[in-house]
This record gives C-alpha cells, sequence and structure tokens, in this order.
C-alpha cells in the first residue's frame, strides 16, 4: 500500500470511526472544561470593578429586531448539537473543533479578567409587547451585558462553520450544510439585532478565528472533492 492509500485509507477510518467509548472521552473533556468556564465566567460576572464601555457609531445605525432573538436561542442547540455531532460522528473534526472552541473561550476569559467591559446598547424600553420582546427581556435578565468581547457566540458560531467546511462527512449532505451555514449567519447577525453585542464585540470575534484556523485547520487540505 503506497504512502498516498494509507493516507486515504486512514482518513475514511477516521470518518467513519463511531466507537462511542473511544469518542466520548472528547465529549467528556469538553463537558469537564466547560464546567471550569462556567465557574470563571460566573466569578468575572459577579465582581465589582470599573468596566469599559465598548462603542461604535454605527451600532446605533443597526435597529432593534426582537425576532433575531430566535436563532440567538438556537445557538445553544446549535453548538452542542455539532459539538457531539463531530464528536461521534466524524472524531477528528471533533478534536479540532474542541480544541477550537477551548482556545477561543479561553482567550474570552483571560480577556475579561484583565481588561473588564461592557456595552450600554440595550432598549431601555421594548418598542412593542409581543412573545419575541418577551424572550429578548428573559436573555437580558439571565445575562448581563458586561464581558462581552470578542463574541463567543460569533466565534464559536465561526468554529462550527470552518468544521463545516472541512467535514469530509458533511460533504456528502450539502443541502444540509447550507442550511447549517444560514443557521450560523443568522446567529451572528442576531448577536448585534438584539443589541447583546457591539460590531466592535462581532469584528473581534473574527480576529480571534483567525489564529484559530491557522493552529488547528490552515495545515490541512480543504476537502472540496471525493
Amino acid at each position: 500500500m503506497t504512502l498516498e492509500r494509507k493516507r486515504n485509507h486512514g482518513i475514511a477510518k477516521q470518518a467513519m470511526d463511531t466507537n462511542p467509548l473511544k469518542n466520548n472521552q472528547i465529549l467528556v473533556c469538553m463537558g469537564v472544561y466547560m464546567i471550569l468556564y462556567l465557574i470563571v465566567f460566573r466569578a468575572l460576572e459577579t465582581r465589582r470593578t470599573a468596566i469599559h464601555i465598548i462603542r461604535a457609531s454605527v451600532d446605533a445605525q443597526i435597529p432593534f429586531c426582537e425576532y433575531f432573538v430566535v436563532p440567538y436561542l438556537l445557538w445553544f442547540v446549535y453548538m452542542v448539537g455539532m459539538v457531539v455531532f463531530f464528536c461521534l460522528r466524524e472524531p477528528e473534526e471533533g478534536r479540532r473543533l474542541s480544541l477550537a472552541l477551548i482556545f477561543g473561550m479561553s482567550v474570552f476569559l483571560f480577556v475579561s479578567a484583565v481588561w473588564p467591559n461592557g456595552l450600554l446598547l440595550r432598549p431601555a424600553v421594548m418598542p412593542r409587547d409581543n412573545v419575541f420582546t418577551r424572550l429578548v427581556q428573559l436573555v437580558y435578565a439571565a445575562d448581563t451585558s458586561t464581558n462581552v468581547t470578542p463574541s463567543i457566540h460569533v466565534y464559536n458560531t465561526l468554529a462550527v462553520m470552518i468544521s463545516l467546511v472541512y467535514s469530509r462527512v458533511m460533504r456528502e449532505h450539502r443541502l444540509l450544510r447550507a442550511g447549517l451555514f444560514l443557521c450560523g449567519v443568522s446567529i451572528i447577525l442576531s448577536t448585534m439585532f438584539i443589541k447583546q453585542h457591539s460590531v466592535l464585540d462581532v469584528m473581534w470575534a473574527f480576529a480571534l478565528a483567525m489564529p484559530a484556523y491557522a493552529m488547528f485547520y490552515s495545515l490541512d487540505p480543504l476537502p472540496l472533492r471525493s
């Protein structure tokens, strides 16, 4: 068997590996990290300290649109679903995605620790009264407007979208991949339209995704063809 055939064989075996005992290790590691992440994040959220207000003139040009709360909340299902899918169905992609997520969230915690920040973008009074504005109010009550940059909603979504591009499994399901891409785009937009993040938070998330891509993805060629 030639070196190239061995490589292709290894890739095929890797993509088809669905051994739950082996692949669950990735999910366990990710679960342990998330517990630690939430503990640290909670500590940062409850400390009393001066914060730097993040603002950009373009933020005022983006209208508040409560309907975007739907993709904003869908993010939680999107992230858990894609991490579990890749870890169980395509473990190599699951490992890379998990590493990219851990890297980005760790950087976010560091930034929040050394440079406390926040926003003053939320509307004082909801412009309308409907089920969507009530959902936005619930989001506001559960999540403060501090420690917002770079946006983890955006960064983690970008990490998933990069994995979708590199996934050999998703290459066979192009319509599903396109739908997941559109879902990701709507999630990114939602952060600005419900005033959870400034345009600057989104830009910093894109900037953070660049070194993550370089570390975890750029050395692997894109699987563009069968």
